[in-house]
């Protein structure tokens, strides 16, 4: 099951910036990999010790530091300490329910978002990317293996002009859009079970139809959660408010911005559908039963008539003019099937079979 929030009581009364991991227990080694570039040179490493980048604080070019895994807060510390990163920053890495967010330490952009993927067993999976945005250098933090960043490195390997030539500002812009344009995958994944759980709705819904559709719901309310503060934050990376943001690349962000308020429309519309759902569910439910008492109900008045009958002649009375008649028995017979025939052809005049 999804969860909304991660746990959080292990840090209760510490001091601010103290390093804690929250989140997934891991046990891979951290890997950290560099993209080194400018418009003619690249460069792809994958570095054993965070001071092999130390050289690059100092470097013309464009570098691209992936960290991934927050579990080791050891190695957070030494990039930390390496890039002259803010205590709070650290703490905000390694904690890893954080909301998305963007805040300015002197020449730097931390950037926090949230990265989903929507699974074929139409559960959710959320994993926090932490942007540290320096004058040349971009720190990427992940939580574990596998991202939707490769079209952004294969821009890079093949010499794209822009991204060659813009600095950090651009290359974080890229990977924002990458994040975003992902959340198109995953709204267009849930569209398709909204389809499919609507035309099981309207065949014939049970139990397991009500489980789906509160899945749904959830993995909305999860979605709503992540993409309301990131169309803020990419709205603010959009205004010009940052030294570190240029003017040619502010364009690129009111674009992203466009993007996270499109998928924003989608999941509210989402939101409105699945409640109809439930609304629709419940309808059905209560149409089915309808339906079980409508034919209990003409069971019973059909047989209301007979039973009088049969009550009749159920009674005891020595002088009762039929009892000692040849065909009383047949005849009694005869009445009650007379009786239930007309009852059905009445019913059936009326539309109530």
């Amino acid at each position: 099951m999804l969860k909304f929030s991660k746990r959080t009581s292990h840090k209760a009364g510490l001091a601010p910036g103290t390093l804690v991991h929250i989140g997934e227990k891991m046990t891979d080694e951290v890997v950290i990999r560099l993209i080194d570039y400018d418009r003619e040179n690249l460069r792809e490493a994958s570095l054993q010790a965070v001071e092999e980048a130390l050289p690059l604080k100092e470097s013309p070019t464009v570098s691209w530091i992936d960290l991934v895994g927050l579990h080791d807060t050891e190695v957070i510390a030494e990039i930390g300490n390496t890039f002259s990163l803010h205590p709070l920053i650290l703490e905000d890495i390694a904690h890893t329910g954080q909301r998305p967010k963007i805040e300015e330490y002197d020449e730097l952009l931390f950037v926090v978002l949230k990265m989903i993927e929507y699974s074929p067993k139409h559960e959710l999976s959320s994993e926090q990317i932490s942007l540290v945005v320096g004058p040349n250098i971009l720190l990427s933090f992940q939580e574990k293996e596998g991202d939707v960043f490769n079209g952004v490195r294969d821009r890079i390997r093949k010499g794209n002009p822009r991204i060659r030539r813009l600095g950090t500002d651009y290359l974080c812009y890229a990977l924002l859009d990458a994040i975003v344009d992902n959340y198109f995958l995953v709204m267009e994944a849930i569209e398709g079970k909204i389809e499919d759980l609507e035309e099981e709705l309207l065949a014939g819904p049970t139990e397991n139809t009500l489980h789906e559709i509160h899945r749904l719901r959830r993995n909305i309310i999860f979605l709503r959660r992540s993409i309301w503060p990131l169309r803020e934050v990419v709205n603010t990376l959009s205004r010009g408010d940052f030294p570190q943001i240029s003017e040619e690349t502010e364009v690129f962000y009111r674009d992203v911005y466009d993007h996270t308020v499109q998928v924003m429309d989608a999941v509210e519309t989402f939101r409105d559908v699945i409640s109809s759902m439930v609304d629709m569910y419940m309808s059905s439910i209560s149409n089915k039963m309808n339906e079980v008492m409508k034919i209990l109900t003409i069971i019973a008045t059909i047989f209301i008539p007979v039973t009088f009958v049969a009550g009749i002649y159920g009674m005891n009375f020595e002088f009762m003019p039929e009892l000692g008649w040849r065909w009383g028995y047949f005849a009694a017979w005869g009445i009650m099937l007379a009786l239930i025939i007309t009852m059905v052809i009445f019913f059936k005049r009326k539309k109530w079979l």
